[in-house]
C-alpha cells in the first residue's frame, strides 16, 4: 500500500508489522519502534478489513502529501493519490495478500498535491482469523523517489547504449536487457528476462560464448571475444564479458557487417597478393576459383581468353581453374569444365559475357537455361547434376580487353548472389583483368626485347677443325633482357675468337649498347689478326671516341696455331679478360679447369688507357671451352664462387658428351625455372685435323676470304 527510504528498513517495517500480531510489546518497545520509524522517514498503516477503515500515522499523510482533515481513511482515498497508471498493479498486490493472508510487496508513484512525483515503496502482511480469513493488513511505506530516479537514470544510460546490455544473477538467469540487446538478439525482453541463458541460447554450450562467460564470473576479470552464433541468429558479435553483483553483464554488438567487409577486404588482399607474386598471371588467375569459394558463390569456374580475341567461343576460351565447396562435388566440376567450353554454342552465356564485355546474370532455374544453350550431351547432364539455381558470369576486363571470364554458381540453399557479393566479385575481375592484360603487355614487351636481342647474335662460323655452339637464355622478367652478348669470327690468318659479354644494365638500352660494343670489337677483331688483348685495347679507345656511355665485362679468347702445333695436333688459346668470369676448358681426360691464369683487368670503357693483359694454355684435340655470362653462376640464392664451383662439377659430370646435349643439359641444371638474369654462353669443341670433319658437328660454316685449313698427313694418338 504505502511506504520509507532505503531497502535497509525493510525488514524493520515488516517486523513492526508482525509484532502487532505476535508478541506482547511493552510502551518503552513502543516508543523506541516509534523513534526508530522517524529517524528512517518510514510510516505506518493498518487497514481494518471488516469496518474498511484505513488509519495512518503521520509520517505517512506526510508521504501522500495529505493532512487528517484532508484523508478520509478509506481504500478510495489511498487510490486517489496514486499514480493512475499503477492503481491497478498496487490493487492485484493487495488482493492477493489479503487472499492468501500473505506479504504484501509494492512500488508506486504518488501524485501529490502540486503535481509533483514520488516513488514509494511499501511493505505488510495480511493478519487473518482463527478461520484463516483476513480481518486486518498492516504494513510500512516510505519514500525511494532518489533511488528509483538513480535507477531511471541508469536504465537509461543502458537503454541509449548503442551496444546490446544484458545482465544475469549468479544462476545464469537474465534479469536485465536493453533496447539494442532486443533489436541484436531478434526477441522482445519481454521472452528473455527470467529466462536461463543456456536454455534460450543453446549454442552458446561449448563454444566462445560459454568459455568467455564462465570465465568472467570465475575469474572476477572483464572477458573480451568475438565469434558466431548461428540461425537463426546468424550473426558475428563483438562480446564483452563483465562480472557485476555477482553474476554476469554482457555488452555485445553485432559486427556481421564488419566480418564480412573484414572478410572481403582480406579476399581482395588474397587476391590482389596472388596476382602479383607471380610472373604467371594466368597461373594466379586460374587459382582465384579456390579463393572466392565459398565467400562468394557455392562454386566457380575460371576461363582465359586467347590473345587472339576470337568471337567463337570455343575458339577463344578455356577453362583452366574450378572449385566446388562440397568436396563431393569437385568431381562433377571438374569433369564440367573439360566439357563446357566445346559445348558452348554462340548463345550461351560465356559468348553473351564474352562479346558485350558485361556481366550476365541468372537469378534463378541456372539449370534450364544453361542447359539450353549447351549442345546435348555430357555437358547437359553434368550441369543438370550440379544443379545451380543461379549464375553470374562476369568478364575479367583490363584495359578495354576482356582477357577471361569469371562464373559464379549457387545452389537453391543459397539463392542468387548478391549485390553486395557481386560488387566484390566485380572488384576480383577487375583486379585479375588487369593482371591478365599486365601479362599480355609482358609478353609483348618479352617478345620484342628477346627478338631484338637475337637479332644481334648471329650465327657463329664453323671452322673446319671445331665445332662451335651458342645458346642465350633471356631472364624471366621482360625488362631483364638485354645486356649479355656471345660472338665467333675468323681473323684474315684462320685463327678463330671467341668472345662473351655483359654491359652495364638490363633493358632495352642495354641491348642497344650491347649491339655497339659487340660490333666495335668483332670490326676490330676481325679486320686482321691481332691478339685478344690489343683487341680490347682499341676497343676501349674507340668506344670513348664514339661516346658509349656504358662500360661491359668481355673475355676474349684467340684459338691458333703454328705449323708445329698443326703437326702435334694441339692449338694454342690466348685469352684476355676484362671482368668477366673466367672460361672454362674440359680436358679430354675429362678433368676441368676454369681459365684463371690471366689478370682480370678493369671492365671495358672505364677507361681508355686501361693496359691490357693476356694468357695462354695449350689445349689438346677433343677438349672443349666453355665462355659464359654471369647469369649463368651468380644469383639471389648463391654467389659468384658458388656458382663458380657448382658450374665446375657439373662439367666435370657431363664431360665427354656431345657438344649440344652438353649445353642443353647444363643450362638445364644450373638455371632455376624464372632466371633473374638473361644467359648466353658459347662453346667450342676442337677436333682432329686429320681425319674429316664428324657428321654431329655440321658441316664447315666459313667466310670466303678465310684460307683453306693446311693438310695434315696425320698426327699423334
Amino acid at each position: 500500500m504505502a511506504g520509507g527510504r532505503a531497502d535497509a528498513d525493510e525488514g524493520a517495517a515488516v517486523a513492526g508489522a508482525a509484532d502487532v500480531r505476535d508478541v506482547e510489546v511493552s510502551p518503552e518497545s513502543v516508543e523506541l519502534l516509534d523513534l526508530a520509524r522517524a529517524a528512517a522517514g518510514i510510516g505506518t498503516f493498518d487497514w481494518d478489513l471488516s469496518t474498511g477503515r484505513l488509519a495512518w500515522d503521520d509520517r505517512l499523510l506526510e508521504l501522500f502529501d495529505l493532512t487528517p482533515a484532508t484523508f478520509d481513511q478509506t481504500i478510495e482515498g489511498f487510490n486517489a493519490r496514486i499514480h493512475p497508471d499503477d492503481v491497478g498493479q498496487v490493487g492485484e498486490l493487495l488482493h492477493s495478500a489479503i487472499a492468501e493472508c500473505g506479504d504484501y510487496q509494492a512500488e508506486y508513484r504518488v501524485v501529490r498535491a502540486d503535481g509533483s512525483l514520488r516513488w514509494i515503496a511499501a511493505r505488510g502482511r495480511a493478519l487473518c482469523d482463527e478461520a484463516g480469513v483476513a480481518v486486518r493488513l498492516l504494513g510500512a511505506a516510505w519514500d525511494v523517489t532518489d533511488r528509483r530516479l538513480s535507477q531511471d537514470r541508469v536504465a537509461g544510460a543502458l537503454e541509449g547504449m548503442a551496444v546490446g546490455y544484458l545482465a544475469m544473477d549468479a544462476d545464469w538467469r537474465i534479469t536485465y536487457v536493453n533496447a539494442q540487446a532486443e533489436k541484436a538478439l531478434g526477441r522482445p525482453r519481454a521472452e528473455l528476462i527470467g529466462g536461463i541463458i543456456w536454455e534460450l541460447f543453446p549454442s552458446t554450450v561449448g563454444t566462445d560464448f560459454e568459455a568467455g562467460y564462465r570465465r568472467a564470473k570465475d575469474t572476477g576479470q572483464p572477458a573480451t571475444f568475438d565469434a558466431y552464433y548461428p540461425e537463426p541468429l546468424n550473426a558475428w558479435y563483438e562480446v564483452r564479458a563483465t562480472p557485476e553483483g555477482g553474476g554476469v553483464a554482457l555488452y555485445f554488438l553485432d559486427i556481421t557487417e564488419r566480418y564480412r567487409v573484414q572478410q572481403r577486404n582480406e579476399l581482395l588482399a588474397q587476391v590482389t597478393r596472388q596476382l602479383t607474386d607471380t610472373l604467371d598471371a594466368e597461373e594466379a588467375v586460374a587459382r582465384l576459383a579456390q579463393l572466392v569459394v565459398p565467400m562468394l558463390a557455392d562454386w566457380c569456374l575460371v576461363s582465359l581468353v586467347s590473345d587472339e580475341q576470337h568471337t567463337n567461343v570455343r575458339r577463344a576460351l578455356r577453362d583452366v581453374g574450378h572449385w566446388h565447396a562440397d568436396p563431393d562435388q569437385r568431381p562433377l566440376v571438374e569433369a564440367y569444365a573439360r566439357v563446357r567450353v566445346t559445348a558452348a554454342t554462340d548463345k550461351s552465356l560465356l559468348a553473351r559475357a564474352l562479346t558485350t564485355g558485361k556481366p550476365v546474370i541468372v537469378e534463378r532455374d541456372a539449370t534450364e537455361q544453361i542447359r539450353a544453350v549447351l549442345t546435348a550431351g555430357e555437358a547437359t547432364e553434368l550441369i543438370e547434376q550440379l544443379a545451380p539455381e543461379s549464375v553470374a558470369v562476369l568478364p575479367l576486363r583490363g584495359r578495354g580487353r576482356t582477357g577471361g571470364l569469371l562464373t559464379l554458381f549457387n545452389g537453391p540453399a543459397r539463392g542468387a548472389v548478391s549485390a553486395e557479393d557481386l560488387d566484390t566479385a566485380a572488384d576480383i575481375a577487375g583486379r585479375a583483368g588487369l593482371a591478365l592484360d599486365n601479362a599480355r603487355l609482358y609478353r609483348e614487351q618479352r617478345s620484342l626485347a628477346e627478338g631484338l636481342q637475337r637479332s644481334l647474335l648471329t650465327a657463329p662460323p664453323q671452322p673446319d677443325h671445331g665445332q662451335i655452339v651458342v645458346r642465350y637464355v633471356p631472364a624471366a622478367q621482360a625488362a631483364q633482357v638485354g645486356g649479355d652478348w656471345y660472338d665467333a669470327f675468323l681473323q684474315p690468318g684462320g685463327a678463330t675468337v671467341l668472345a662473351i659479354g655483359d654491359v652495364i644494365g638490363h633493358d632495352t638500352q642495354a641491348a642497344a649498347a650491347m649491339g655497339q660494343i659487340r660490333t666495335i670489337v668483332r670490326s676490330i677483331g676481325a679486320l686482321d689478326d691481332q691478339h685478344p688483348a690489343a683487341i680490347l685495347r682499341q676497343a676501349d679507345e674507340v668506344m670513348e671516341r664514339l661516346m658509349v656511355g656504358t662500360a661491359a665485362t668481355v673475355a676474349l679468347a684467340r684459338l691458333e696455331q703454328t705449323p708445329d702445333e698443326l703437326a702435334r695436333g694441339i692449338t694454342r688459346l690466348r685469352y684476355s679478360n676484362a671482368g668477366h668470369p673466367p672460361p672454362f676448358v674440359i680436358n679430354p681426360d675429362g678433368t676441368v679447369h676454369p681459365l684463371i691464369g690471366a689478370r682480370a683487368d678493369l671492365l671495358l670503357g672505364v677507361r681508355p688507357d686501361s693496359a691490357r693483359h693476356e694468357s695462354e694454355v695449350v689445349l689438346d684435340r677433343d677438349a672443349v671451352v666453355l665462355l659464359y655470362t654471369d647469369g649463368l653462376v651468380e644469383r639471389r640464392d648463391q654467389d659468384l664462387d658458388q656458382g663458380t664451383q657448382r658450374l665446375q662439377d657439373t662439367l666435370e659430370d657431363l664431360a665427354g658428351r656431345d657438344l649440344d646435349e652438353l649445353c642443353d643439359e647444363l643450362l638445364a641444371r644450373m638455371l632455376p625455372a624464372e632466371p633473374d638474369d638473361d644467359v648466353a654462353l658459347i662453346a667450342i669443341r676442337l677436333f682432329r685435323q686429320d681425319r674429316p670433319r664428324p657428321a654431329q658437328a655440321g658441316p664447315n660454316v666459313v667466310p670466303p676470304n678465310v684460307p683453306p685449313p693446311r693438310d695434315v698427313e696425320g698426327q699423334p694418338g
